[in-house]
């Protein structure tokens, strides 16, 4: 008897052993059942694949300026942004104060040289566009001088380039644009994409772009024999209002 008493001890520490180690068992993982949030199985195993990959970063889509421009201007100053006609189908553009002037879209760009005046003392008002114009210079030369002579004073004038603006340009109307500031008007050829900002009765900023022209009419550009569009942009410092 004493003998097989001594043969079960051991076996019966084993199962009081087991039976500890199991209870033991069961409460830690009641303990993290408790502590540790309901995960969807989907995301816990996500989670588990994305270990080691790079994260993915997303820049943060850029926000729109007045006028396409890539950064705002001062809140002391208007933006302005003009494109000249670059061949056939692409036509001029004149943007201010994210309102189009003149374009495609507004239906009132043409051949030749089209012009803006806008009132820059009050271009806050419903009529900001003082004159809008569009001119073929082979047959509105004159037109256009006059149009250009009756500007009022403390006006910003914008003028870009379609298709050809020099063809029988006559003398007074380079003159007129010449006194307006224009360094380039006389260097025009046929189907110069050409944009020039200006100023009656004041004077604008030493720092704004004004004008550009571009001649280049290489049979092998992404035109065929057509000047790529040019542009200007930049910010011009609000009016007296």
């Amino acid at each position: 008897m004493r003998a097989r008493a001594e043969a079960l001890r051991p076996s019966t520490l084993k199962a009081v052993f087991f039976v500890f180690a199991s209870l033991c068992a069961w409460y830690s993982g009641y303990l993290l059942a408790e502590l540790i949030p309901d995960v969807h199985l989907s995301s816990a195993v996500y989670s588990i694949q994305s270990i080691g990959k790079k994260p993915v970063l997303k820049a943060p889509t850029p926000k729109r300026q007045k006028c396409d421009h890539w950064s705002p201007c001062p809140a002391d100053t208007y933006a302005y942004r003009l494109l000249s006609g670059g061949g056939r189908d692409k036509y001029a553009k004149i943007c201010f104060e994210d309102e189009m002037l003149i374009g495609e879209k507004t239906g009132n760009v043409a051949r030749g040289i089209n012009i803006a005046i806008v009132n820059w003392s009050q271009p806050q008002l419903t009529e900001k566009v003082l004159n809008l114009m569009y001119i073929d210079p082979a047959d509105n030369s004159g037109p256009m001088t006059k149009f250009i002579q009756n500007a009022p004073s403390k006006s910003l004038l914008f003028m870009v380039t379609h298709d050809d603006g020099s063809s029988r340009l006559k003398e007074d109307a380079k003159q007129v644009i010449e006194a307006l500031g224009s360094t380039e008007i006389r260097n025009m050829r046929f189907r110069s994409s050409w944009v020039f900002v200006a100023a009656k009765g004041f004077e604008l900023p030493a720092g704004i772009q004004r004008e550009k022209i571009n001649h280049s009419n290489d049979a092998k550009n992404r035109y065929s024999g057509w000047p790529a569009e040019i542009q200007v942009e930049g910010c011009i410092p609000k009016g007296p209002s």
